[in-house]
């Protein structure tokens, strides 16, 4: 049920809202599918993989009228209008959004091309904040929803080797704070989510300097935290009327230590990182 009043929104229950997610073909995006689905909401699934889509919204375990499979390319994000509108004829409305597709690389500035940076940059800055745009304008003819971005415990510091990928969640944070000043009267919420280690493939399809991936599942990722678990966390989230949620393990108080330990902090990130 979604409460409206002081220009807030309290959404207790994802029943029968449209939840549309991205990079809903693996990891995160793929476990949050779930839990929505499981939780009775009608889903928007986009990624590229069409045939990775389809074998999760088999997955989900609902009837097919409730799942919308919207292929999506944030890299070469074009007729977005269309595709907003697809889902409104599907569903009527949008209720809540999750940007969660994203890429990383695992280079040294110095040896990372341009091409590289430009396109991190693009699929985890511009691609999601020019997808944002077309949803938040339905949303205001709404009056209601939410936006929910998935940035991460390193859009809070900077980390050796993950330069543009932490500049690219450095940005959402700057971006979706405005954001969500400027919509605050269309009853519009913006939630930001900053996981720490999750257990998923993510490391091992991060770019190296040629342009690879690096095929290497690190043992942060491998001992972090539960991919479902992470998605229960960020749906609990959206219920709620939060701003903003750390999701993860023990790594989520290296942001305290560097608040507090700054010296500390570079210190051991320095020596954590492993060329």
């Amino acid at each position: 049920m979604l409460f409206l009043g002081n220009n807030a929104i309290f959404m207790n229950s994802i029943n029968n809202k449209t939840v549309w997610i991205t990079g809903a073909s693996s990891g995160i995006g793929e476990a949050l599918a779930y839990v929505c689905a499981a939780e009775g909401a009608q889903l928007v699934l986009s990624a590229r993989r069409i045939n990775e889509l389809e074998r999760v919204a088999e997955n989900c375990k609902i009837d097919k009228s409730k799942i919308l499979i919207l292929p999506l390319d944030l890299e070469k994000l074009d007729a977005i209008d269309e595709k907003v509108n697809t889902v409104i004829k599907k569903f009527g409305s949008i209720d809540v959004i999750i940007n969660n597709s994203g890429m990383g690389h695992r280079t040294k500035v110095v040896n990372t091309s341009t091409e590289i940076d430009r396109k991190v940059m693009e699929v985890n800055f511009f691609g999601t904040i020019n997808l944002t745009k077309a949803v938040a304008k339905q949303m205001q003819k709404q009056k209601s929803g939410k936006i929910v971005v998935i940035s991460s415990i390193m859009g809070k510091y900077g980390m050796p080797l993950y330069s543009t990928y932490s500049a690219s969640k450095h940005a959402l944070y700057g971006y979706f704070e405005s954001l969500r000043q400027e919509v605050y009267n269309d009853n519009i919420k913006i939630l930001i989510v900053s996981p720490g280690f999750i257990n998923t493939d993510v490391s091992t399809k991060l770019l190296k300097e040629d342009g690879s991936e690096y095929g290497i599942k690190s043992d942060a990722q491998e001992k972090g935290m539960n991919a479902i678990d992470c998605a229960k966390g960020i749906v609990k989230a959206i219920k709620s009327n939060r701003n903003h949620k750390f999701v993860g393990g023990y790594e989520i108080f290296s942001v305290y230590v560097k608040q507090y330990f700054p010296k500390l902090f570079y210190k051991l990130m320095r020596k954590m990182t492993k060329e």
